[in-house]
Parts: C-alpha cells; structure tokens; sequence
C-alpha cells in the first residue's frame, strides 16, 4: 500500500489483513463459477460484521455460496431449512429437565439451538411464520439469545445469511420492515453467463465437486471487521451518505422518482449500514480511505429492501433499481 496508515495498525499488518481478504475471495472462486459481484458483496458484508439477504431463483448455487464461505474461513457452519411448522425454540434452543444419577436431583438446563454457531444459514426464510422469523432479531442485533430470563452469548464472528425465492410466493410470509432493516446487505443471485453455466455444467457433471480451501481463520476475520471500522471517510462524503439516505423519504425527498413511487424510506439504519459497506469494499481494494464509488457501487444492496414502493410503482411496473438510480443523478458531492 502506498499510502500511511492513519490507524492504529501497522503497514505490514494492514497488508497481510488485505492480502487474507483477497485470498479468500479467490479461494471461493475456485469453488463458485461467475458471480463476481455476488462474492464481493458477500465478503463485504462479513468484513462489515453485517447480515446478508441473498436473493434467487433455484438452482443458482445460493446455498452452496455460503458453504464456500464456511469452507474458506474454517468457521462453524449450519443450516436450518425454514418451514411453515418451524418453531422458535427449534433455532435458538429450548430447556430440558436433567436428572442426577447420584443425588437424582433434577434441574433444567438450556439445550443450544442451531443458531449457536459462526454461519447460519436460515434457508427459505420466508416460508417460516413471523413469529420464527422474529426469533432471529436478538440474535441479528444483540449476538445473544435471552431464554428464561437467561441471556445466552453466541459466538463470535456471528454471520447471519438468509435465502428467499423471489418468483414463488404462495405460502410464504413477506419479513416485516423491522427484520428486514436487520441485514447489512440484500445481494441478488442472477442467471451466469453463457460461458460461466457452460463451465459450471460441466464441472458439476464431471468427478468430485470442488472445496474451497481454508486461508483465513477466525482470527485474521476478527482483526479485520476490527479495520474497517477504523477505514477513514471524510466529512463531505459522510454528509453525501446522509442526504443519500435522506432523500428515499418521499415527505422530504426533492427527487421526482422518490415523491412518485416510493411508499417510505430508508431509516438512519441505512446511513450506517451504507458508510460500514462503503468502508468493507475500500478495504478489499487495498485502500485506507472510502471514496464516492464506494458509497454508489453499494446503493442498491443496502437500501433495495429498506426503500418500499407504493401501488403506482407497482402498478407501472417500476423497479426499484430504477429508483434508487435516480439518487445518483440527483444527489451530489459537496
């Protein structure tokens, strides 16, 4: 790196912490064929210490994009397959009744749920009832499960990353505003390329499927979200961040598009959810600094399912990529 470290981190630790993030990005690669734009968001969203909500039509290789990820870091990986008749204590655990076989005094101690581990996969997220998808939310927010009174710790790093279908709906349960405001990013899975499915075909049809290979550990990952936070941005862009945000509100919005069709707007939730992604990706491009791209690059992922189109939207058929594209013509740097 040719600039001086601001941080509290030396030069050569800040270049073996970039070098590990690159790493891993080609050790997945090794495994998921294309989707560049899909892995970089995702490790983005784990240097950020965030949630992801991953989007896609079946058959795209959501699930095993994260087993890649547990498979590069070494890290504890689980899968819960969410269901209509999922319960809450079938994630973050339930109480048992223990005899003593010596005093045979009995007492309850808490069974942990699969929700104890370092990547969980929450599966068809949608199609579990509210009160199972709320489950999650102390566990999103806090990295920690109250149960009895008792309030459990989950271990670190805790990385939430949840599937939905977007085409096929019935019997699923939409997450309410407030889950959704949970996740760092939404990054959308879509169909590969020509070359990218050929090649993927083949690979999948031909001998042993490929494993990423270990090299970064829970370590060297814990320093790393510790970094990013300390990523420089400068005054002009924090406050170009803010008005980014601010502007999704339609009561206050100055963008026609957003007066048009947006129902209502990102919260201040989303101003830090854009500045802490902003900092992930300036890091995995070996700078120190956020710049403007960095902020624009990431629109889309953080506010796509904090921004709610109104009924004329949807009757017209606007996408809300559309919308938030209008941001970017309207709303500048100082």
């Amino acid at each position: 790196m040719s600039e001086r470290s601001p941080l509290a981190w030396s030069e050569e630790q800040i270049s073996d912490l970039s070098g590990k993030a690159e790493a891993l990005k080609r050790s997945m690669q090794q495994v998921i064929i294309g989707q560049e734009d899909v892995i970089d968001e995702l490790l983005i969203c784990l240097l950020g210490g965030g949630h992801a909500l991953v989007e896609g039509v079946p058959g795209l290789g959501k699930t095993l994009l994260v087993k890649t990820l547990a498979q590069a870091t070494a890290m504890e990986f689980r899968r819960v397959q969410f269901t209509p008749d999922l319960m809450p204590s079938d994630i973050v655990g339930t109480e048992i009744l223990e005899e003593d076989l010596a005093t045979h005094k009995r007492e309850f101690r808490f069974q942990q749920g699969p929700v104890f581990t370092q990547i969980l996969l929450a599966d068809e997220i949608n199609r579990a009832p509210p009160k199972t998808q709320s489950a999650l939310l102390e566990a999103m927010q806090e990295h920690s499960v109250t149960f009895a009174g008792q309030t459990h710790r989950l271990p670190e790093p805790f990385f939430v990353l949840a599937t939905q279908n977007p085409i096929e709906q019935s019997g699923t349960y939409p997450l309410p505003e407030a889950q959704l405001d949970r996740f760092l990013l939404r990054i959308e899975v879509v169909y590969p390329n020509e070359e990218d499915e050929m090649s993927m075909v083949s690979r999948t049809t031909h001998g042993a499927l490929a494993q990423a290979q270990p090299v970064m550990d829970v370590a060297s990952l814990l320093k790393l979200q510790a970094l990013v936070r300390e990523i420089e941005i400068g005054e002009h862009l924090l406050r170009y961040a803010t008005r980014l945000v601010r502007a999704t509100r339609p009561q206050i919005s100055t963008v026609p598009a957003i007066k048009k069709h947006v129902g209502w707007g990102a919260g201040p939730r989303a101003g830090q959810a854009l500045v802490l992604a902003a900092k992930a990706r300036a890091l995995m491009h070996g700078r120190l600094a956020v710049t403007r791209d960095d902020l624009t690059a990431l629109l889309l992922p953080v506010l796509s399912h904090r921004v709610s189109r109104n009924f004329e939207a949807e009757a017209d058929g606007v996408a809300i990529a559309s919308i938030l594209q209008s941001l970017r013509e309207h709303i500048s740097v100082d």
